[in-house]
């Protein structure tokens, strides 16, 4: 059984990002971004939808400060806008964009909610991508004056900070299978590049916060990947799974992989396999950049939804197993694996040894106002609470995970999904932009009340 709560001062928080919740794309001087010409390109979204209204945060900044302090957690994990702070990228600042940063950080603040700030949630200003984007080595200096603009504006507020959140996916999904913006198909080696770039953006940010930060700046990064957990108790499944985690594997999911950011990042190199099997596509002179990503970090992020079981083989290869017909899928198709993880925590801590948040976890599930007005959505909140109890259970055993976010706060425009898939605690009704607190809300708030003692003390079979 694990331990009955979170220990003091464990972190609990929500998450949401800016092209998914802000809306307001035309309004206060915003610059497109490759997320608004994605957008536009038919057959790209589902529906043909957009983010240009999202949940209208933009607008309705104080309702919702509200309710993220309502459910009492100490933490809203937002991001900027780039191309709102920086409408071309670079050069002149936006100060009507600027100033709505400005009003909903002081919003979070007065009512007790601390900001924890994502410098990039993928969408790029469009006109950067017109000059290559991440492709372009020049990114990397880009990035770097936008995240001065930010921390010269906004640090003296904000001391919590994500360099990037999942590049396996802006990479990966953006550039190697076109499933996201900005929707290309690349040479194996070009998608390289784009991983190799964005490593040395996450260093640059990290020393611009080290430098220019008003208050001192704690930093991470928001990766995301596959999480593989051993199929039976046999230790050997345990060693398979954690070796999966990190192998890196040329196809359609290579990219979805912690090891190609986090490597470099924390241990100042990338994965054996990967140079082993694609260094002669590595970009010319990569080695020579690895001192520059490696920075000192305060922490590492895992955003997680999801994990496959894997065994030893009679070799020791690591196998991982198939989807079986019994564990159940969330509304978005993936697989709901709670034990994941726990031994994700655990694989991380080991690999990394950095204190670690969950910086995204939770359940696309098919909701709606029910006949007595209230939105009833069990599944996420047993989704929820099985994962939580593998976390505590990883905590009390001492594994450093010092933070957990929910994702996501509100229902909102999930990327290529369009609006078919909800995530919230909060429904949103897209017509209206009318707020209507899930049970899971309530139920999410009595468990960082109790620190998570509210949670079940075991757990039946989940089929």
């Amino acid at each position: 059984m694990p331990a009955a709560t979170f220990p003091p001062g464990f972190l609990f928080g929500v998450a949401a990002a800016s092209y998914q919740v802000e809306g307001a794309a035309a309004e206060g001087g915003r610059g497109p971004s490759i997320w608004d010409a994605f957008c536009a390109q038919p057959g790209r979204v589902h529906r043909g939808q957009d983010g240009s209204v999202a949940c209208d945060q933009y607008h309705r900044y104080e309702e919702d400060a509200q309710l993220i302090a309502d459910l009492g957690v100490s933490a809203y994990r937002l991001s900027v806008s780039w191309s709102r702070v920086l409408p071309t990228g670079e050069g002149e600042v936006n100060e009507e964009g600027v100033a709505y940063y400005d009003r909903l950080v002081d919003a979070l603040l007065a009512r007790g909610v601390e900001p924890w700030i994502t410098l990039f949630h993928w969408d790029l200003p469009l006109a950067l991508q017109h000059r290559g984007g991440w492709v372009n080595r020049e990114v990397v200096g880009w990035f770097r004056g936008y995240t001065r603009v930010v921390a010269d504006r906004l640090s003296d507020r904000v001391s919590n900070w994500f360099t990037l959140n999942e590049p396996a996916c802006f990479v990966g999904l953006g550039h190697h299978t076109g499933m996201h913006a900005p929707g290309l198909r690349l040479p194996l080696a070009e998608v390289l590049r784009v991983q190799h770039h964005s490593n040395l953006a996450h260093g640059a940010a990290v020393d611009v916060l080290r430098e220019h930060a008003k208050t001192p700046a704690r930093v991470g990064a928001a990766p995301t990947g596959k999480a593989c957990f051993p199929a039976t108790d046999d230790p050997a499944d345990a060693g398979a799974a954690a070796r999966a985690t990190f192998e890196v594997a040329e196809g359609k999911g290579m990219f979805f992989n912690h090891a190609l950011s986090g490597d470099p990042m924390v241990l100042g190199r990338y994965p054996a396999d990967l140079l082993t099997r694609f260094g002669d596509r590595m970009p010319a002179g990569f080695e020579d950049d690895l001192a520059a990503i490696q920075r000192p970090l305060d922490f590492y992020g895992i955003n997680i939804y999801n994990g496959q079981p894997t065994r030893a083989d009679a070799s020791g290869r690591a196998v991982r197993q198939p989807a079986s017909a019994g564990p159940p899928t969330t509304n978005i198709g993936w697989p709901i694996e709670p034990a994941c993880i726990y031994w994700a925590a655990k694989q991380f801590h080991e690999r990394y040894g950095l204190p670690m948040h969950i910086t995204e976890n939770g359940l696309a599930s098919m909701d709606w106002v029910h006949a007595d007005g209230v939105v009833h959505d069990p599944g996420r909140i047993d989704y929820t609470a099985r994962h939580l109890w593998f976390l505590r259970k990883a905590v009390g055993e001492g594994v450093p995970v010092v933070g957990y976010f929910h994702w996501s706060v509100m229902d909102n425009f999930e990327w290529a999904e369009g609006y078919s898939k909800r995530f919230g605690l909060i429904y949103v009704d897209y017509e209206t932009q009318e707020r209507i607190p899930k049970d899971s809300y309530r139920w999410y708030r009595e468990v960082v009340r109790s620190r998570g003692a509210s949670l079940p003390d075991t757990l039946a079979p989940l089929r």
